[in-house]
């Protein structure tokens, strides 16, 4: 199935994981123009993890220990990750409190939103499913 295909399919764990892509790329870019070094730092260390909870691609190419893996294996359930992703937007709008407005807003909507669509998902009890552009089985595994 296409991209367009899977944006179709009502399916809220993958407009999450969108939300999720599109946070990382936020919080890294972001992170680097911030001037604040502990709230860039802080992204850093979100995106980082985010990237292994929503690209599958890298949990396979990556070497990475057990006890990691088995700490990502908690994610492959919509509950956990719009916990994970609860706190995450948290953290991101404590940051906007704390005085940076400005560039720092955009990561912590975006982390809102995947907060949203994961609690939706978990809410319609739609399993985590991955884009098939991110390395992903997309929509085609669960119809």
């Amino acid at each position: 199935m296409s991209l367009v295909d899977e944006f179709r399919s009502g399916n809220f764990s993958l407009y999450g994981q969108w939300c999720g892509l599109l946070s990382i790329v936020c919080l890294i870019i972001f992170g680097i123009i911030n001037l604040s070094l502990g709230w860039s730092i802080m992204g850093w260390i979100i995106a980082f993890l985010l990237v292994f909870i929503e690209i599958p691609l890298c949990m396979k190419c990556c070497p990475t220990s057990p006890k990691f893996d088995n700490f990502m294996t908690k994610f492959h359930n919509s509950y956990f990750r719009a916990g994970a992703y609860l706190l995450f937007s948290v953290l991101m709008w404590v940051a906007v409190g704390a005085g940076h407005r400005g560039v720092q807003s955009v990561s912590a909507i975006f982390l809102t939103l995947a907060t949203l669509c994961y609690g939706l998902a978990a809410f319609r009890g739609q399993t985590p499913t991955s884009s098939a552009v991110t390395g992903g089985t997309g929509v085609t595994s669960i119809v």
